[in-house]
């Protein structure tokens, strides 16, 4: 799963890099940046230490759950977990709401883009539909893939052939299907699973690694169209504040996306490209809109329309991912639902989340 997240990550990667060099190519819209905020050479540094300070708070923010085993307090069975978690579900919610839809509706109603089709019809609102059933097909047409597969490998022999995974172990306890008796199995039958990720495994778990794998695509489509309008703007003005709050955005964002990849228990290997994807993608996106910056045009018609669209499907992935398979999976779940003075807790984090990101909208 993680392998087949890899190449899609790699192929929008691929994607967005071929549309940056057509949009290039266009003629900008009279609409240039003008006044003393705008200065090249004093722009390129700022990027530069935007670059690194991003990539950092970025590997900041999505690695630190994945050293929760080292701190008790941080362990998914512990409450601070489970407001940690909300909290960075807010701050991704409010990413989809108050800095990608906006933005996406500012590019496609643009007065550079003609009247017909794009002041006609409501483009983004309808792509972010789509991008939201999308999702959902998405996510659910995967969970029932890897259970299938997941329950094929129940039911296959073990290397004894006197056994059948799925049916009666060797300690006479039927199937129950949950997570811990696959895993049980491992020892059960002489050896058969060498490893857990390699044998069946529970159904909860299954879920934690579709989530993790749909949401991380949402965040690189958007980190890297942001990163190439910072690598490309040559605006001081808007560059320092941009930085700062993408480096508060990232770090929080970054954790929510390490909760989901330490939950889907992946291995070390799979664990590091999904973290290196999430915290290279905004750099990469800057520094290429610092190599296209002499010919990319933010402002022509195609780009305005390219990118807008890339941010309305993204907003729509990531509304959907916050609402339905952070917040409400983890608030109708039993852990809350069990305890109201914790539903309480984490909705404050929800909102403190939230309303941290929606101010950042000041600025970026």
């Amino acid at each position: 799963m993680a392998s087949m997240a890899t190449k899609s990550i790699f192929l929008f990667l691929v994607i967005i890099f071929v549309s940056a060099k057509l949009i290039s190519a266009q003629d900008e819209c009279q609409t240039e940046e003008s006044g003393d905020c705008v200065n090249k050479s004093r722009a390129q540094p700022l990027k530069i230490i935007g670059i690194f300070c991003i990539l950092i708070t970025s590997m900041i923010g999505v690695g630190s759950p994945l050293f929760a085993k080292y701190i008790p307090a941080l362990h998914p069975d512990r409450e601070v977990f489970v407001i940690v978690k909300a909290f960075a579900a807010g701050i991704i919610l409010a990413t989809g709401f108050m800095h990608v839809l906006p933005d996406s509706f500012d590019m496609l109603s643009s007065s550079c883009l003609s009247d017909n089709p794009w002041h006609k019809f409501p483009f983004t609102g309808f792509v972010a539909m789509l991008s939201a059933i999308f999702t959902l097909m998405v996510d659910s047409m995967a969970t029932s893939f890897y259970t299938t597969k997941n329950n094929r490998m129940m039911i296959q022999p073990t290397s004894e052939g006197d056994h059948e995974l799925g049916h009666t172990g060797a300690d006479g306890g039927a199937d129950g299907g949950g997570g811990s008796h696959f895993h049980s199995h491992g020892h059960h039958h002489g050896g058969a699973l060498s490893a857990p990720t390699k044998g069946p495994i529970g159904a909860q778990l299954l879920r934690y690694r579709v989530v993790a794998m749909v949401l991380e695509l949402g965040i690189v489509v958007h980190s890297i169209v942001i990163g190439l309008g910072v690598g490309a703007s040559n605006n001081t003005c808007t560059i320092k504040p941009l930085v700062a709050a993408l480096c508060f955005h990232q770090m929080f964002e970054g954790m929510g996306l390490g909760g989901c990849i330490m939950q889907a228990e992946y291995k070390p290997l799979k664990k590091f490209l999904m973290v290196f994807f999430f915290s290279i993608t905004t750099p990469a996106g800057i520094a290429l809109g610092m190599g296209l910056s002499k010919t990319y045009r933010e402002n022509s018609p195609t780009a305005l329309i390219t990118v807008g669209l890339l941010n309305a499907s993204s907003a729509g992935l990531l509304i959907y991912m916050a609402l339905v398979d952070l917040l409400a999976a983890d608030f109708m779940g039993s852990k809350l639902q069990g305890s109201i003075k914790l539903q309480i807790k984490s909705y404050v984090a929800v909102l403190l989340g939230a309303g941290g990101m929606s101010l950042m909208a000041k600025w970026a």
